[in-house]
């Protein structure tokens, strides 16, 4: 058996999705099916790609490196193609952690279903920096209200809906045991802060009168690792709790915070073809739905 591009697209959606099941919707088939192509892929080169448990999963050395070429592979296949004028070129949607939650799924299912349009994930650390650039075509951003436009200034915006943000706290920590925690409360030791969690930051507590410590952290593995072993808490967008689960961690409401609004930004000037479609598309979804960005309909 020879390598094919379904095995390519297969990793290659797997390392931006971070999930099986995210990466199935994407590409519009089955989660086994999905599991399957990535084993006749390890077969064919004979060395692990994918680290799998009962509760996540994570590439492989091999399997990032190879993630890599398969994405410019397919990134050249896809340019010539626009060149021959046969495809659209996909949505390149891009988001730093927690996507549209557990309507991520079906979000995208029904986008295929009505319009039969590709949508590319990635996971840039700062999506609005590389929508600027033209890497990406659209980016959601997570931010509290401002007065200003802020960072968005001179693209076209859509906000989508509204959500909390959470703690998470390690299960040993007295903290955890209680069903909501405050913003003073969660400053009483260090909190984790990422660069690419910008609504998580030490500005919270500036009304709160207490300034926490702070620990920057690169990513959300290094972040739930160091909650997890008692180090840190973190605080994060309530979508955060449907995809970055971990068993050591519980995540609880915070009872002062501050709305987080969840918008869609792509160019205002030669906007990808489907990008206003796609805002539009999600806007309705939202506004048809009450449950929250972690709940499934």
């Amino acid at each position: 058996m020879n390598v094919e591009l379904r095995h390519l697209r297969a990793l290659a959606a797997l390392a931006e999705c971070n999930t099986f099941t995210t990466a199935a919707a994407v590409l519009g088939t089955t989660q086994p099916t999905l599991s399957r192509t990535i084993s006749q892929l390890e077969e064919i080169a004979g060395v692990r790609l994918v680290e799998r448990t009962t509760r996540e999963m994570s590439l492989t050395p091999a399997g990032r490196q190879f993630s890599a070429t398969a994405r410019e592979l397919l990134a050249s296949l896809n340019a010539a193609l626009d060149e021959l004028g046969r495809t659209e070129a996909p949505l390149r949607l891009g988001w730093a952690w927690a996507g549209f939650g557990g309507h991520t799924v079906p979000l995208l299912q029904e986008w295929k279903r009505a319009h039969a349009g590709t949508v590319e994930l990635s996971r840039p650390p700062d999506p609005v920096a590389a929508l600027r650039r033209g890497t990406i075509d659209a980016a959601l951003v997570r931010r509290t209200p401002s007065p200003g436009p802020g960072p968005l200034l001179g693209l076209a915006t859509a906000t989508l809906f509204t959500e909390r943000l959470v703690a998470a706290i390690a299960v040993q920590d007295s903290r955890a045991a209680k069903t909501s925690v405050t913003l003073p409360e969660l400053a009483q030791g260090p909190v984790a802060v990422c660069a690419t969690a910008p609504t998580a930051t030490d500005h919270l507590w500036d009304h709160t009168g207490h300034t926490p410590h702070t620990i920057n952290v690169a990513n959300t593995d290094e972040w739930l690792t160091l909650i997890s072993v008692g180090d840190a808490v973190g605080v994060t967008a309530q979508a955060t709790t449907y995809n970055h689960q971990a068993p050591d961690v519980a995540y609880r409401p915070i009872e002062d915070s501050p709305p987080v609004e969840v918008t869609l930004a792509w160019r205002a000037t030669e906007p990808h073809p489907r990008a206003h479609a796609f805002a539009q598309f999600a806007r309705d979804y939202f506004g048809r739905r009450e449950s929250g960005p972690n709940q499934r309909d």
